[in-house]
């Protein structure tokens, strides 16, 4: 294996959810601590460069739109175009990895398995690891690159930070009361991974019950609104609605203080499980080998958790639903990502009110 120098400028290209992004922090967090006097560049899309705000490992996020014009891409190749030591990319596909062969002419890849599509991309790497779709997490996947460099591994996963809390205290004075509160992010982007509306409104008045102010999240786009006024305008008085009205790590924020976060399989849940405080995860059909919550703390090089089962680690409790034929890794029960999954809709919420009611009373006798 050759030599590679130390770097003074790194690229790492990461795509394409908020969700790989929060994963690929404890890459970037490793690459910071070998290389501390390097600059440290990220390429993102531009509506996931929110998932890095505040990071303290990375000197400058660049974007670029999921659907660029040809403008916008002559914009970026001029901006990378030879501009690094050393460039990676943390997925296999066909714009990572023609980034990186523009970025620097020393470049660590991920690349697809030997007998499928892109293949051939490993023979256009410096160094190469294999993509494993099916038996490895994705944050370790993310560190096999750094095997490649002979650099240890640290396994911190870094939320977004806010620069703004007195001002969402102020916006929030809920914030500032001494009253605990959960939340519920009840909405993930495709229909398969979702919970039935009425589990998340029996779940929400139990917590309701038991003494809990109610914050429920969600994102800016239409749709998650206004499902999430629905869930409001069905609960107790006093629901807070944070949806569409807070940035990302302004939601960590409002996260970490609270004492238990409830999601489902989505990006948010992942920043819920940074932040350190109990996440219950509700999993369908995706493998929870590879996409489960990475758990606060967890410093080993195997993965968190099984294919099947409702299992605990450290601050993640991932509660899988019914039926013999979950973990299927499809697009729900009509195999695409418009469609119901039936493990979803027959999960019971009198599980997630039972595993609820255990951990809020464990935190309450510590």
């Amino acid at each position: 294996m050759l030599p590679i120098k130390v770097p003074n400028k790194i690229l790492v290209i990461a795509m394409p959810y908020l969700g790989d992004v929060l994963l690929a922090t404890p890459l970037f967090h490793s690459l910071k601590r070998a290389f501390p006097n390097a600059q440290l560049d990220v390429l993102v899309f531009r509506n996931c460069a929110v998932m890095l705000e505040g990071n303290p490992d990375i000197n400058r996020v660049i974007t670029t739109p999921n659907r660029p014009t040809h403008t916008e891409k002559w914009l970026l190749f001029k901006q990378i175009f030879r501009r690094y030591d050393l460039a990676m990319a943390i997925q296999t596909g066909d714009r990572p990895f023609f980034y990186t062969l523009f970025a620097s002419p020393i470049r660590v890849n991920v690349v697809p398995p030997k007998k499928s599509t892109g293949w051939w991309k490993r023979f256009f790497a410096y160094r190469w690891t294999e993509f494993d779709n099916d038996n490895t997490h994705t944050v370790l996947q993310n560190l096999k690159l750094l095997d490649l460099l002979n650099i240890p591994p640290y396994f911190l996963v870094i939320p977004p930070r806010s620069n703004n809390i007195q001002q969402l205290q102020n916006r929030f004075a809920f914030l500032l009361d001494t009253a605990p509160y959960v939340v519920i992010h009840p909405l993930p982007q495709w229909t398969y991974k979702r919970w039935t509306l009425d589990a998340w409104q029996e779940t929400a008045e139990y917590l309701n019950n038991l003494g809990f102010k109610l914050v429920l999240s969600g994102g800016p786009i239409q749709e998650e609104i206004d499902y999430v006024a629905n869930l409001a305008s069905k609960l107790p008085d006093g629901v807070v609605n944070l949806a569409g009205q807070v940035t990302i790590a302004e939601l960590t924020h409002i996260i970490a203080q609270a004492r238990l976060f409830i999601g489902p399989d989505t990006g948010i849940t992942h920043l819920a499980a940074a932040t350190g405080i109990p996440v219950i995860a509700l999993f369908g059909p995706t493998n929870p080998v590879k996409w489960s919550p990475w758990p606060n703390g967890y410093q080993h090089n195997k993965n968190p958790f099984e294919r099947v089962g409702t299992q605990q680690v450290n601050n993640v409790f991932l509660v899988q639903g019914e039926g013999d034929c979950v973990p299927c890794h499809q697009e729900g029960c009509d195999r695409n990502r418009l469609s119901r999954s039936e493990c979803l809709d027959d999960l019971l919420p009198e599980k997630i009110k039972a595993i609820a009611l255990s951990i809020l009373q464990s935190e309450a006798q510590a």
